[in-house]
């Protein structure tokens, strides 16, 4: 399988609204307040109001179901779902936990993102699976997203 690059995304967030324990876990919900996205296709910013619902399971893996809308340069809105999955050592999750910098690849943070939009130069992106890598800054998180080929 080979991929290419859509798009690198990040999202600047506020603290967690922590809703506590909930039937499968610890529920928080992270508000989007803005961001920026840009790729070889489209590029723009993220408009605020979005949101990360994440479920902190017992099991320790963190649940991330991001929902944000995206404007492109040219004006275009588009609607971008992503769920996936964060999990790591011990050690490197309570460094994130406290905003420190830690190298991505000593953690997994995978998500797969789904796109809608009315936009017609934009309609590729209802047609293709995508995958992320992220990284999880103090800001908010860096995704690097992919088309799967």
């Amino acid at each position: 399988m080979t991929s290419r690059p859509l798009m690198t995304l990040q999202v600047f967030v506020l603290p967690p609204q922590k809703l506590g324990s909930v039937p499968h876990g610890t529920r928080s919900i992270v508000a989007i307040t803005g961001g920026t996205f840009d790729g070889p296709r489209l590029r723009g910013k993220v408009l605020p109001g979005g949101g990360d619902w994440i479920l902190l399971r017992p099991d320790g893996v963190l649940i991330l179901d991001l929902r944000i809308t995206l404007e492109t340069e040219d004006g275009a809105l588009i609607s971008m779902t992503s769920f996936g999955v964060r999990h790591g050592p011990p050690e490197v999750l309570a460094a994130l936990a406290r905003g420190e910098s830690v190298d991505p690849s000593s953690y997994y943070f995978r998500t797969a993102p789904r796109f809608e939009t009315s936009a017609p130069q934009y309609s590729f992106l209802q047609r293709l699976i995508a995958v992320a890598s992220g990284n999880r800054l103090a800001s908010g998180p860096i995704y690097t997203i992919e088309e799967v080929l």
